[in-house]
């Protein structure tokens, strides 16, 4: 299948104009005898390169790019198909902007295309190219901040012991910090719900009569209450996971947490509910009179795993919820994935004039934080900062710059 692929990198400052010339002559010949096409344009460290082939070729290709140690932040921006070539086999091209007008390659570039030129207007691979040469598509430049420069040290949270599994519950909670690692702050805590064996959340709500799912998943908010009390976990705050529909399918909900916060000795304002749009919300009028009444009570609202479910946008045009928290797919190798950093910036966009507070989910590598922080978000959720542990909290890891 004839597969499109174009990603962007910088050269390693290690490399000079002579390094760029034998990688060009060695692709060069590499390329035509794998019938693949490079398109490259240097501006001077950013490069932006469409390969153009057999699906396989270009894919393996790639592969030996990104793993090339004369190219550093490799981020792929497309993979696209279609029925025909864009430019003539003609295995490596560079076009050096440091040498030669943006106009003049751009009409260099056109040049090579077997494409019409009122086509190649409208044509994906062309916008990128000219939004390059035009404008720059540069990445992060964090470069005295890269992952490496970074180190984890372990640290003892400030609560309770853990207890253990507790008896004569229906469930049990692990709890994970929500942190801020330049500020070395423990923003939250999330309360996640488990089954008895410590099993998944959907493990323990398939075990249960569908009848009831909602009823029980509002009353385990309770054990969750008082766990934190449990814990000592003082003015910090505690954030827990409630279907959507509990809100309007069990009646005097909010009253019931209210209640139950009051009985463990928390004040509402600790206390963010956070509700997921992987469920289709139905009755949308009674779940947002659910929300008002929540909001009046100091309860805090969060709209959890952003990005996965049936809402979307749609959702934050209904109601504003005070902190939005990322989908760990979306959030995964996003320092590799042009489409994923292109959707984060618009989340951060939308977010900041909106006041909304935004967490990233799910971040396992230095090089996730690093580019999400660099993309101005400040709170951090995953196995990098901390595991979470059974009825208690587990060591947190900070990040600190190798000296």
């Amino acid at each position: 299948m004839l597969t499109t692929l174009i990603y962007r990198s910088q050269l390693d400052s290690s490399c000079h104009d002579d390094a760029l010339n034998m990688l060009v002559e060695q692709a060069k010949q590499r390329n035509t005898a794998l019938g693949i096409t490079g398109i490259m344009l240097f501006n001077g460290q950013d490069i932006l390169q469409v390969l153009e082939g057999r699906e396989d070729r270009v894919v393996a290709l790639y592969q030996r790019i990104v793993k090339d140690k004369r190219h550093a932040s490799v981020v792929e921006l497309m993979r696209d198909y279609g029925p025909r070539r864009r430019f003539e086999n003609v295995g490596m091209l560079l076009f050096d902007l440091q040498v030669r007008s943006p106009k003049t390659v751009l009409q260099s570039v056109l040049r090579y295309s077997k494409l019409e030129s009122y086509l190649a207007s409208d044509d994906r691979v062309f916008k990128f190219i000219q939004s390059f040469i035009t404008r720059g598509n540069y990445a992060h430049r964090h470069h005295d901040e890269r992952a490496e420069a970074w180190t984890l040290t372990s640290e003892k949270h400030p609560f309770g012991e853990p207890a253990g599994l507790i008896d004569g519950q229906t469930c049990q909670f692990a709890l994970q910090p929500i942190v801020e690692p330049y500020e070395g702050k423990i923003s939250s805590l999330e309360m996640l719900i488990r089954g008895n064996d410590g099993g998944s959340p959907e493990q323990f709500f398939a075990n249960l009569d569908p009848a009831k799912i909602y009823e029980v998943d509002l009353q385990t908010k309770a054990y969750a209450f008082a766990l934190a009390k449990r814990l000592k976990i003082g003015s910090h705050k505690i954030a827990v996971n409630l279907l959507p529909m509990s809100l309007v399918n069990v009646p005097g909900a909010v009253e019931f947490l209210v209640e139950q916060i009051q009985l463990s000795g928390l004040q509402p304002e600790q206390v963010i509910i956070e509700v997921t749009e992987n469920e289709m919300i139905s009755g949308f009028n009674t779940f947002n009179n659910a929300i008002k009444a929540l909001r009046g009570t100091g309860i805090g609202l969060a709209i959890d795993d952003f990005g996965s479910g049936y809402a979307g946008l749609s959702l934050l045009t209904k109601f504003q919820p005070d902190k939005l928290k990322i989908d760990r797919e979306i959030v995964s190798n996003v320092h590799l994935s042009g489409p994923k950093q292109a959707i984060v910036k618009s989340i951060v966009s939308c977010c900041t004039d909106l006041e909304i507070s935004l967490v990233a989910e799910g971040i396992e590598k230095l090089e996730e934080w690093r580019w999400l922080e660099s993309a101005g978000i400040r709170r951090f959720q995953g196995f990098l900062f901390a595991r979470p542990q059974l009825n208690g909290v587990g060591d947190i890891h900070w990040p600190h710059m190798r000296h």
